[in-house]
């Protein structure tokens, strides 16, 4: 009894790899689709589209609510300090030498102080941005659970297709497809370096990250091919989780750069490292910046080389907006591709907030959401022009890719994830208004105020 329970199970599994293998690992490997996929979205969007007119035919009132980049709890005016102090002081005539202070200052500066205890525009990017209506998930708004019976009946077939079916077909595409890689590209390493070789370790990667990708029920759509990274550059993009790197490399084989791990981890990277020049540091190695710049100009410089792949943010944020780059990429004199990605919420929250989750309890929130439904823009390529510094050039990309993705564009360091704001930024706030208050005296003022 025992033996037939076993061959049983022996039978089932078999089946079900032979099912994967057969209708999602070959299709993926070639690049087509056998319209499971479309199939599914195409009934998956019908279904939320019915729960939202439901939702919206019961809870008339929750029409007004409207999306912004603020979640709408603060409405932050656009014009500059000078502006609004010059508002402020309009009832009192400015001396018509040097600069003046008057009382009335105050509530700017005790307003905006407010606006930021209240809600800030930097520790929101670092929490899931909010849904007008419920998706059928309960991670996303616990407010409307209960509708009506039918509803409820459809959020319970929902429960049971995510963590019944889904999920464990997407872990085992997941394994499979990591497991090939570490296979595929220690077996390509063996090769000598000739043209095949990087041919072959190419292949290997795109159809593993292929795989990964069905593994997340993940609709693509790539805008303005004709633009996609060469070789010889440097590509960079908006962080919002670390399956960004699936979503790009999906499309295209790039070069990655980050630190040696251990673990997994670490048996994934060197398996990669032998089949592909990818840019691995030591832990030791990624506090010397010279060192790094080095060894990405030397990569970038070998134009048979795959594009380095970059997300200067340098930390995840919640897809609402674009934080500050770091310069360091963009120090090097490389091309830069930019590339905006834009993920659609209403499927699935792809937003990694590392302070609250593992990576293992965010993939398997991500493999037990509807699916992972995204653009990806193409940005045309960009130089460094003339007279432009590393800074300024890296805000002029920044900017591109927050337009082309729909983005808000902050000048905020996405360190502030974990980190205090820098002296510089309030040295910076200080000197713009002492300018205004003592005139073309402010710098010797700031100094000798800053000493005393």
């Amino acid at each position: 009894m025992e033996g037939d329970f076993w061959a049983a199970a022996i039978w089932a599994l078999e089946i079900w790899l032979y099912l994967i293998i057969s209708t999602i690992m070959i299709p993926a490997m070639f690049g087509f689709s056998l319209g499971i996929s479309e199939t599914y979205m195409t009934i998956l969007v019908q279904t939320l589209e019915w729960a939202t007119l439901k939702i919206q035919k019961a809870n008339a009132d929750e029409r007004t609510l409207k999306s912004s980049p603020s979640n709408g709890l603060i409405q932050r005016e656009d014009g500059s300090m000078e502006k609004e102090l010059e508002e402020l002081r309009r009832s009192r005539p400015k001396p018509p030498v040097g600069g003046d202070f008057t009382l009335s200052d105050c509530f700017y500066f005790t307003r905006r102080g407010i606006e930021s205890i209240v809600e800030d525009e930097v520790t929101q990017r670092f929490s899931s941005e909010e849904l007008v209506s419920w998706n059928l998930l309960t991670r996303t708004n616990n407010d409307f659970q209960y509708i009506s019976l039918k509803l409820t009946l459809v959020y319970g077939l929902g429960i049971f297709v995510r963590y019944c079916i889904l999920a464990p077909l997407r872990i085992t595409l997941a394994c499979i497809g990591l497991t090939w890689l570490v296979i595929g590209t220690s077996a390509v390493g063996l090769l000598p370096n000739w043209r095949i070789k990087f041919w072959l370790s190419e292949w290997v990667h795109v159809m593993c990250y292929r795989i990964c990708a069905r593994g997340l029920s993940a609709t693509i759509r790539y805008h303005n091919r004709e633009n996609k990274p060469k070789k010889g550059g440097i590509c960079v993009a908006n962080h919002t989780s670390p399956i960004d790197i699936v979503i790009l490399c999906n499309d295209g084989c790039y070069a990655m750069v980050g630190q040696v791990h251990g673990g997994l981890m670490g048996v994934i990277q060197r398996a990669m490292v032998r089949s592909c020049p990818h840019v691995w540091f030591e832990r030791a190695e990624m506090k010397d910046r010279h060192l790094v710049t080095k060894r990405l100009k030397d990569h970038v410089n070998d134009k048979t080389k795959l594009p380095i792949l970059i997300f200067p943010e340098g930390t995840c944020v919640n897809n609402t907006s674009v934080m500050m780059f770091k310069k360091g990429s963009f120090e090097i004199g490389a091309t830069i591709y930019p590339v905006a990605i834009k993920y659609d919420l209403k499927f699935g929250d792809a937003f990694w907030n590392s302070s609250k989750y593992s990576m293992v309890s965010y993939l398997l929130r991500m493999m037990t959401s509807w699916a992972l439904v995204c653009n990806v823009w193409y940005l045309p390529a960009m130089h460094q022009q003339e007279g432009e510094d590393a800074v300024q050039f890296a805000n002029r990309v920044k900017s591109a890719i927050a337009h082309r993705g729909g983005l808000v564009d902050l000048q905020w360091d996405g360190g502030l994830k974990r980190a205090k704001v820098k002296e510089s930024f309030k040295e910076q706030q200080q000197k713009q208004y002492s300018s205004m208050v003592v005139g073309d005296d402010s710098s010797s003022f700031f100094l000798s105020s800053l000493t005393v």
